[in-house]
């Protein structure tokens, strides 16, 4: 099965708790790149989302962001950093009694020295984390569905436009192998009357004359690289109609048909030939842009 490395879905899930929003974004790129973008309250799960995406995806730039409103994540608890304010007291109070300064310190200067006050996160009830978390990979565990179903819209779509193309340079190169077959046979023709009067000069073994000729024409037979082209056809079936990801493996088939196409090119003799070739080169570029976006 085809699928497209490209995609988008947004997944929102509320109740009286809050609001848990997913978004997932996928985009072409040669390997899996997971970006994930999460809240503070869902660090310790990040694990576990990022198994939940690569299970589903093989390839492509993967960007899920998450965001939770409403839900009592946290509370803050606010303490006096006992060492720095032992240590501003006992300055103050020098500075006192060499007069440089008066008065008493304000709950406004403790504020204002960073240092005086330790903000810290008290963690929510593990049942309301656990609760949290589950509502979370729920969430994204939708988004994931949606986009790769998303994925194999576009991917029948990349199939039906490939399989098209694929029709259209395979019947090409067919064209290619009988314009050759029928050029060889004019090339030993064209061969034989530009020997015919040598011969009657040197006196030649017509039998001789006759198995160079086609040992000469037979340089331009191309049967094996059409009947290599042929599998690579059929193979392309084969490899499109897998469950696994087979994008790369496609692009490579496609170097391999190029290959085929650029040496039967260089031996095919025949009226049309070059034209079918380049005819061909151009459906086979078309397809490789195309598979560019196949997972």
């Amino acid at each position: 099965m085809l699928k497209s490395m490209t995609g988008f879905a947004a997944v929102s899930r509320e109740d009286e708790a809050g609001a848990v929003s997913v978004t997932i974004r996928a985009l072409n790129h040669r390997y899996l790149d997971l970006q994930l973008r999460l809240p503070p309250s869902a660090a310790a799960i990040e694990p576990r989302l990022r198994t939940l995406v690569q299970q589903r995806i093989a390839r492509g730039r993967v960007e899920l962001s998450v965001s939770v409103q409403g839900q009592r994540t946290s509370t803050v608890e606010i303490t006096l950093n006992e060492e720095f304010t032992t240590a501003l007291e006992a300055a103050l109070a020098a500075a006192r009694e060499r007069g440089l300064i008066t008065g008493a310190l304000s709950p406004g200067d403790l504020v204002r020295l960073p240092q005086a006050l330790i903000t810290r996160e008290r963690p929510i009830e593990p049942d309301v984390a656990a609760a949290l978390d589950a509502r979370i990979e729920g969430a994204v565990q939708a988004a994931i569905d949606d986009l790769d179903a998303m994925r194999v819209r576009e991917g029948d779509h990349l199939r039906a436009d490939l399989d098209q193309h694929r029709a259209i340079v395979a019947g090409l190169v067919e064209q290619v192998a009988q314009a050759a077959d029928q050029g060889r046979v004019e090339m030993e023709e064209r061969l034989q009357d530009r020997v015919r009067p040598l011969m009657a000069d040197l006196q030649a073994d017509p039998g001789l004359v006759a198995q160079e000729i086609v040992k000469w024409a037979a340089r331009s037979d191309i049967a094996e690289e059409v009947s290599r082209f042929r599998g690579h056809v059929a193979h392309w079936s084969v490899l499109a109609d897998a469950a696994e990801p087979c994008g790369r493996k496609l692009d490579f088939l496609l170097q391999e048909m190029n290959r085929e196409v650029n040496t039967i090119g260089s031996k095919a003799d025949g009226l049309r030939v070059a034209e079918l070739v380049i005819a061909a080169k151009a459906e086979l570029e078309r397809m490789r842009e195309q598979v560019q976006n196949v997972e």
